[in-house]
């Protein structure tokens, strides 16, 4: 972007931070956990919480991003996403307590929702042709560092300082974009007679929310609880309800037609199945490696590290190749690779060795994780028309945090309550079986493109 007008370098600086803040946030909190739960306590159900609170409302609200960016301009929506974010980040670093840190997780997810979809948009809305291909190539990248740096940088500030200030870190990115974003001179624009379904809004996350209730809650108040059983069919009539109102909403948050293109419903089969056991894999991986095998915050954030710079250093060529050869193959073999990583960790022992243990399966992993995302992405946008590519976009975003907030939610119910060393091997036995579903779907549903 060397040649980029200054204009342009505010637009993808501003679009950039504003991911990265979001991106940031989700590594480093995974890593935070066992530090979260020592301090203001709850045991798993406030490590569950912490993650899955932030998901309804980000699963949730992604959705409807974009129709608030085009009614309401995608400069407002963003500036209003980023002052939640950080408003709410600075107070879930003074939370005294769980529940507060918990209600708090939920408004930042919703200022999460707001960020990813307006700055995405304002990349597209901006430059054309190859300037804009140029500028999300740029956008995917750095946004990729911070889940490289996001690990390691929580781990530090763990260790060094307090969980606390792990929240905090996202105020220095917030303050500068909200100055770029005065001092840019950035146009806004709205899309006139833009509509917001508000009804599928508010039954997507009372249904969401109210099934991730039941489903954390369930270990420690049993199935018979009236608060269990009443919030768990509440949420499958609320869920219900979302898809049923998507059929007859004049402006529908997740348009049904798209699911009509094969490769759309089998993408996005597969994307449930493999982001399920990705969220599942990667909070009990982050979380056992320091209460269960007793590395520091540090060490296990850098011990998480292999798939993220497998997935650096050769997503793109696998994603070159599969617009060659066509995605199914890799959207096969990337997830049973997964499935053979997860079993791998089956080798974990009391006696902990991280080299012989741990790190061969999570290569397995990056690897199996580095044939998957690109070819995946690819055959889910490109089974539905150019225009359309936003919305069907957003929905596949939607799908992966849902399935993540629902693994998560489950997570007391795979391991039996407690995250010791049997637990952990319930879990890697779980996160294969779902990479395994993920394989499935991809070999029996895709299709490849004809030459």
């Amino acid at each position: 972007m060397d040649a980029a007008r200054p204009s342009d370098r505010t637009v993808l600086l501003v679009a950039i931070l504003a991911s990265f803040v979001s991106f940031l946030d989700g590594t480093v909190v995974t890593v935070a956990l066992p530090a979260i739960e020592r301090d203001v306590g709850g045991g798993l159900a406030t490590q569950q919480w912490v993650v899955d609170a932030y998901l309804v409302t980000l699963g949730a609200f992604i959705l409807v991003a974009g129709s608030l960016s085009d009614a309401f301009g995608r400069i407002r929506i963003l500036r209003i996403g980023l002052l939640i974010f950080g408003v709410s980040s600075i107070a879930i670093a003074l939370a005294p307590d769980p529940l507060t840190l918990i209600l708090l997780r939920a408004v930042q997810g919703v200022g999460g929702a707001l960020l990813v979809p307006s700055s995405l948009a304002l990349i597209t809305s901006h430059f054309a042709g190859a300037a804009r291909s140029r500028a999300i190539g740029t956008w995917t990248g750095a946004t990729t560092v911070a889940t490289l740096v996001g690990p390691v940088v929580g781990g530090l500030f763990v260790d060094l300082l307090s969980w606390r200030w792990v929240f905090v870190l996202n105020v220095l990115p917030i303050a500068l974009t909200l100055v770029l974003l005065v001092r840019g001179g950035l146009r806004d624009a709205r899309v006139p007679g833009a509509r917001i379904d508000i009804p599928g809004a508010a039954l997507c996350t009372i249904g969401l929310g109210a099934l991730v209730f039941a489903l954390i809650e369930q270990p420690r108040l049993g199935w018979d609880s009236p608060a269990v059983w009443i919030a768990g069919i509440g949420g499958i009539l609320g869920v219900v309800g979302f898809v049923l109102r998507q059929r007859v909403a004049p402006s529908p948050l997740m348009p049904l037609s798209l699911f009509s293109a094969r490769n759309f419903w089998a993408g996005n089969l597969s994307t449930f199945f493999v982001y399920a056991a990705l969220s599942l894999n990667g909070l009990v991986v982050a979380v056992y490696l320091q209460q269960g095998a007793g590395l520091s915050a540090t060490l296990a954030g850098l011990a998480t590290l292999p798939p993220t710079v497998l997935m650096i250093l050769f997503s793109s060529r696998v994603g070159a190749l599969a617009g060659k050869l066509g995605p199914r193959l890799f959207m096969t073999a990337g997830p049973a690779l997964m499935a053979v990583g997860a079993l791998l960790l089956l080798t974990v022992a009391e006696d902990f060795d991280y080299l012989t243990q741990v790190l061969p399966g999570l290569l397995a992993f990056g690897a199996g994780l580095t044939l998957t995302v690109a070819p995946l992405t690819s055959a889910v946008l490109s089974a539905v028309p150019a225009e359309r590519s936003g919305i069907a976009s957003a929905v596949n975003n939607a799908v992966a945090r849902v399935a993540g907030l629902v693994s998560v939610a489950l997570l007391g119910v795979v391991v039996a309550g407690d995250l010791d060393l049997e637990g952990f091997h319930r879990a890697a036995i779980v996160t294969a079986a779902l990479m395994a579903a993920g394989a499935v779907a991809s070999f029996a549903g895709i299709r490849d493109p004809r030459r």
